[in-house]
Formats: structure tokens, sequence, C-alpha cells
């Protein structure tokens, strides 16, 4: 017999919140005029913005930490098989988005369908956000379930967290830490082909590259271990002292292991971890208190909507940006003061941005965070939609 659960809708809003980060984040109207908090951090460094991704991580679990007391933390047959399962349906969910619409949009007019075709599937990058998340949300689940105890887990965690920059240090030499001259990249270039991997940086290196799975399921065992607590904790009140206590250490030792290991989120440092982590903490401290104590959950019914259906979420925002914003094109001609003729091809997307957005705030980084926002609420009122109907799509 399972004991029933205590129920925490303050890890529903976190969540929630984290997938409206991403969305905002991921689609400004301009990507050259974005306010600095709303940026990444070029390499070493962390801004608001860095913080999103490992937030999800971190949340992810926290939600396993409840999810898998039916299998009394025990790693078994049916466990397995559900995260196995689980991780192969959201892996290839991410890799689908990846190569959404599934057929290349700028064909070379030299070239026919069929090689086109053949070199667009060749350029399809492997690895992604969604893609990160299973495989973290696969290794993280099989340690916990395998390691069970609450200070086995810890243990554990500071393994991953340890092993990780040993292997960057012994590997990569003096400079193990540099987009040049780390390991991670040239591990995925290795194993999936340099066409296949990121090129954002100017050279192969995929931010959600396999090296970093190590300390991703680190994010995640640090979620399932906040989850084990406040779990186990009969008085909420305990839970959040207790949270704010863990958030508090986590961001101090991940700011003093900043000074040998460097806050870092491509590579997914160390240090990062836990100073992305101790603010995870902190964040779910600060909701449980006046959500779940407070009962000021109304006030936050959008974001908890976004939480009960993350992956509907991000996906279908994904799909939207691609769709406006590559395959719904025309091309005008727009007159020239001298009488001459200009081609000017719109997308949906950019007509949206300067006729709407740009032609409010003008060219500014006001007008490309509005952009954002508006895609924002249109996934949290679809996200409404489904809660209000209480339609919960899972994987």
């Amino acid at each position: 017999m399972i004991t029933k659960l205590p129920r925490y809708v303050a890890l529903d809003v976190l969540r929630g919140m984290t997938v409206a980060g991403m969305i905002l984040v991921n689609n400004p109207g301009s990507w050259g005029k974005i306010f600095p908090p709303l940026r990444h951090a070029p390499w070493d460094g962390c801004t608001p913005t860095d913080l999103v991704f490992p937030f999800f991580l971190f949340v992810v679990g926290a939600a396993m930490a409840f999810s898998f007391a039916k299998y009394q933390e025990g790693l078994n047959v049916q466990s397995m098989k559900k995260l196995a399962k689980r991780s192969l349906a959201i892996f290839m969910v991410g890799l689908a988005l990846n190569a959404f619409p599934f057929y290349p949009t700028s064909p070379d007019p030299a070239l026919s369908f069929g090689e086109n075709y053949v070199n667009w599937l060749g350029r399809i990058r492997i690895l992604g956000v969604l893609q990160r998340i299973a495989l973290c949300y696969f290794v993280g689940g099989i340690l916990a379930l395998w390691l069970k105890s609450g200070r086995r887990i810890l243990w554990g965690m500071g393994f991953l967290l340890v092993l990780h920059p040993l292997i960057l240090r012994l590997l990569g030499g003096p400079a193990w830490s540099t987009l040049e001259g780390n390991v991670a990249g040239p591990i995925d270039v290795a194993l999936f082909g340099d066409a296949h991997v990121y090129h954002g940086y100017g050279i192969a290196f995929d931010p959600e590259g396999l090296f970093g799975v190590l300390s991703g399921s680190a994010t995640v065992l640090l979620g399932y271990l906040m989850g084990l607590l406040i779990r186990k904790t009969s008085e909420k009140m305990e839970a959040v002292s207790k949270l704010y206590t863990i958030g508090l250490i986590c961001l101090g030792l991940g700011s003093v292991l900043n000074v040998w290991v460097p806050i870092n989120k491509p590579l997914w440092s160390s240090s990062y971890v836990l100073y992305a982590g101790g603010w995870a903490i902190v964040m779910l401290a600060f909701f449980i208190y006046w959500i779940d104590i407070r009962g000021k959950e109304k006030f936050f019914t959008p974001f908890k909507a976004l939480g009960m259906n993350p992956l509907f979420a991000f996906v279908m925002a994904g799909v939207f940006s691609k769709t406006f914003s590559r395959i719904i094109k025309w091309t005008v001609m727009l007159p020239q003061e001298d009488g001459t003729f200009v081609e000017k091809t719109w997308s949906l997307s950019s007509w949206f941005y300067q006729n709407c957005c740009v032609s409010i705030f003008g060219a500014t980084e006001m007008a490309s965070l509005l952009y954002a926002l508006i895609y924002v609420a249109i996934f949290t009122a679809m996200a409404l939609l489904l809660y209000r109907k209480r339609i919960v799509i899972k994987l």
C-alpha cells in the first residue's frame, strides 16, 4: 500500500515558469536586439538566461522523487522500462523538432530535390535541449533508483561533480575549460560527425553535448534530493527552511568552486551545477511558501498550466517558430525613391515583428522583447485551455 504523498503545486509553477523562460529567450524579435539579462553568457559566467535550463532539469529530478515513490526507490524491471521508454520518446521528439519541417527549406537550385534532401539529412543536428533532458532523466533516474538512500545519492552526485572536471582537465590540458581546448566538443564530433553538431560558437561544439550528461545528471540528482526532502518533511514550513539553507550553501559552494572550475553553461561545469542549483532550490522554497503555505496559487495559474504540459508548450513553440520564419514566406517588390523596385522576402514572423513590434518601439530591445512576450502569451493561452479541459499530454 502506497502512502498518499503531499501535493506541491510549487513544483508545477516552477516548471511552468521555466518553460515560459525557455520560450522567451529562444524567440526574440531580433537576435541583434536583446537585453543583456536575456542573453547567454558568451562562455564563462552566468546570466538569468543561463539559469533557465538547469531549473528545468532540477524540477525533473524533484518530480521524480514523487513519481518514483511507487517503486519504493528501487531499480527494477518496471522502473527500468519506464525510464527507457520515456527517455527514448523525449529524445526522438527532440530529434524530430530539429528535423522539422522534414524537408530542405533553402534548397540549392543547382541540385535536384533528391540531392538537396540528402544534403539536408546530412546536416541535421542530433542533440539538443530535449535530447539532453532525455539522457539526464535516464542516467539520473537509474542512479537515483539504484543508490536508493539520500546519503548514497548525495555521494553519487558528488562523484559526478568531481569526475566531470577531472576528465576535462586530464584530457584537455591547460586549455581544458576554453571553447577551443575542451574535449567535450571533439567527443560529439567523433560520435556524430562535424555536420551534425551545433556550430553557433563558430566551431563544432554542442552545448547540449553527450559529455555534459555527466554533470547534467548531477543537476537531476540535486533536484531528486530536494524532492525527497520536501516529500519526507511533514511540515511544509520546515521544508522551506531547509531548502533556503541548502540553496544558500549551494550558491556559496558554486561561487567558491568557480575559482578553480569556472561557472560555465556550455560545458555544464560542476560549479555551474551548484550555483544554478542553489538558485533553483531558493526559488522552489519561495514558491512553496507563497503557493503551498500561503495559498496564493490563483495568481500563478498561468505558470501552473504551462507546468502541467511543459513538453507540449516547448515543442509547439519550436514548431510555430520554424513555421512562421522558414515556411510561410512571400516576396514583394518595394518601390524606391528613385523609381526602381527592390525585391523583399518576408516571413510571417519578420512581417509581424516589423509591423507590430518595431512600429511601436522602433528597432530596439523593447520591440524584440515585446515579440518574445507575445510568443509566451500565445503558448500560455494554449496551456491554459488544456488545463481548463483537464488535458495533460505526457510521453
